[in-house]
Order: C-alpha cells, then structure tokens, then sequence
C-alpha cells in the first residue's frame, strides 16, 4: 500500500496540469472574456452579450475584440495589459502553472483580493454545508437501502421507494422555496433565518451560543441538500446489499444456520460497502461545487459554488481557475483517501498490483 500511495501522489502534479492544460484551452474558445467584459461595461451594454476573442491574428478590417468598435485603442492596450492578454497564449500558461507551483493563485481582476483571499473567505462554508448533508446522507441512505434489501417487496420497501422517488423529482430549490415559505417567515412559521450563516454581532456571542447560532443557520440548508442526495445513494445501498445477499457465500452461511444479522453485519455488509466507499469523493465534490450552487444563493450563503458563478459570469479568469485548481486538487486528495479506506474496509484489495 505504501508503494501505491507514493505513485499516486506523484500523478497529483500531472494530473493538475492535464486538468489546467484542457480547461486552459477550452476557455481560450469560450465567448468573450475579460477584456469584452469591460468593453461592455464601458459602452453600457449587456454584459451577458460580450464576443470572442479572436485566436488569429486580426485583419487590417477586422476588429480584435468585437465590443472594441468606437473604443479609444489606449484603453484597449491598456485593459489587455492590466488583464496579461498582451502576453501570447502559451506564455499565459505557462505563469500560471509556474505561480500555481508556488501557491500563488493571482488576483481577482474585480474584487481587490487575491484568489486564496477569496477561497479562504468562501471554502469554510461550503465545506460545513458539504461535510454536514454528506455525513446526514449516509447516516440516512445506508441503514434505509439495507432495510430496503431486508424487505425488498415487501409493503415497507415499497412505500419509502415512492417517498424517495417524489423526492429526486422535485428539484432542491423547489425545496429551498418550500421550506423559506414554511418555516422562514415566508408565509407561516418564523423559526429558522433567511439567509447568511451566523447572526450579527455573532463575534460577541459566547462559544455555546456561536455554536447554535450557526446549526440554526445551517439547518435548512443542510436539509435541501440532503433531500436531494439521500435517494440515489439509499437505491445504490439497497442494489448492493442485493446482490451480494443472492451470492453462495450467504446461502452457505445461512444452510449453516448462523444468524441472519450476522450474516448481514458480518460477512455482507463489508463486501457490499466497497462500492459505496468509493463514490464518497465524488457525492462530496458534487455537493461542493455544485450541489450547493443553487443553495448558496437562494439562503444567501458565500460559499465557493457562489464564488465560481460570480467569477464565470464576469469571467474573473484567475477566480475560475484557482477554484478549477483547489477542487481539482480536493478530489485527487479524497479520491485516494476513498483507496486507503477502501483496503482497511476489506484487506483482500491490493492496490500494489495496480
């Protein structure tokens, strides 16, 4: 295991740059940029309608930026240069790749903070939203999906199949809006908060009332996102469970008369939880950076998934790829804590060989 995890930690770096090279590329297609933005707010235009970049060398007819027409070319030179666009595209690159080795993220070109400023500021929020719903997810599907292969067809497995399936069709924001209404003074009950995380003057509560304050705030948040991860995860514990309980080992057990909850608890639930182990790297990155997307905005909470849309919609390039690079590095990191507690959940992997 030792060699294993020495290998893995040495692809982080490549990985890292794969990952930065194609998204690095795709974002030199993409439609507009910086510099278009503020054209378009120069001009007082949409800014949601701002143009290409032009990747060739323009024409003597042609205009390089396609909201420069009417600009003083002064101001033009100057947005590229306050933007690092009068350098060419490899060198651009291969800056930040060398900044990123030093953990130099860059600066916001809007917000006047570096980007770990920002994600420093925005990343404990999403990780209390994503480590609580992911925690409360498992907490909930596990023991559901195996009382749902326990009693597969039976009244119990029937009725929670039709609870959970209402609930993955109707979308978390819907959620969000139904629970504001209900219990945040929307139109019934005041008894959670509308929006934020802590309450003012929260600095000068004592430690026991911080701490209140704050699962107060996270509560209905938390919910959303647990309402809308609990049922694929309770369907993949219950279809693993499944099949592992029709496997001959089981039927072995059982023909020997050793009890049913032992068979379940002792020999079926560690092979069965292989497959779950491993999709918690990518359940807790999706509740991260995307899952929590629409709930940071409806609750008002300044999270990274905020941050990220903020930073694509003014298209803040150094806000887009430092985030693109800390989540990048995250799920390298989970996903071989995911292999660790993969080999302590059943000895038999052996991870030398791959």
């Amino acid at each position: 295991m030792k060699n294993y995890i020495i290998k893995r930690l040495l692809l982080i770096p490549l990985t890292l740059f794969g990952i930065l090279l194609i998204n690095f590329c795709v974002i030199q297609l993409a439609p507009g940029g910086p510099v278009e933005y503020m054209l378009a707010q120069y001009k007082g235009l949409d800014t949601s309608a701002t143009g290409n970049i032009n990747s060739g060398a323009p024409n003597l007819n042609e205009q390089k930026y396609q909201g420069s027409k009417g600009v003083p070319d002064d101001l033009v030179k100057e947005l590229e240069k306050q933007f690092g666009f009068d350098l060419p595209v490899h060198q651009r690159f291969l800056k930040m790749v060398k900044d990123y080795l030093k953990f130099d993220l860059g600066k916001s070109y809007y917000k006047d903070k570096s980007v770990l400023e920002l994600i420093k500021e925005r990343l404990p929020i999403s990780i209390s939203l994503g480590l609580w719903s992911t925690l409360l997810i498992y907490l909930i599907a596990i023991p559901l999906g195996i009382k749902k292969a326990q009693k597969d067809g039976e009244q119990f497995d029937i009725i929670s199949s039709f609870i959970i399936f209402i609930g993955s069709a109707i979308p978390v924001f819907l959620f969000a809006v139904l629970l504001i209404v209900l219990f945040a003074g929307g139109s019934y009950f005041q008894l959670f908060p509308l929006k934020g995380l802590t309450s003012d003057g929260w600095e000068d509560f004592s430690t026991l009332h911080k701490i209140l304050d704050y699962f107060w705030h996270i509560t209905l948040p938390t919910i959303c996102i647990v309402i809308g991860g609990v049922a694929s995860l309770t369907m993949l514990t219950k279809n693993s469970f499944m099949d592992e309980l029709s496997k001959q080992y089981v039927l072995t057990a059982r023909a020997y008369g050793i009890p049913e909850n032992k068979i379940l608890y002792h020999h079926v639930f560690r092979n069965a939880m292989m497959i779950i182990i491993a999709g918690l790297p990518s359940l807790l990155i999706k509740i991260l950076f995307t899952g929590s997307l629409l709930i940071e905005i409806i609750f008002s909470l300044n999270g990274m998934g905020l941050l990220g849309y903020e930073a694509i919609m003014t298209r803040d390039y150094p806000v887009i790829f430092g985030s693109l690079y800390i989540f990048a590095l995250l799920g390298l990191i989970l996903k071989l804590i995911s292999d660790i507690t993969y080999s302590v959940v059943d000895p038999r992997v052996n991870f030398e060989k791959i």
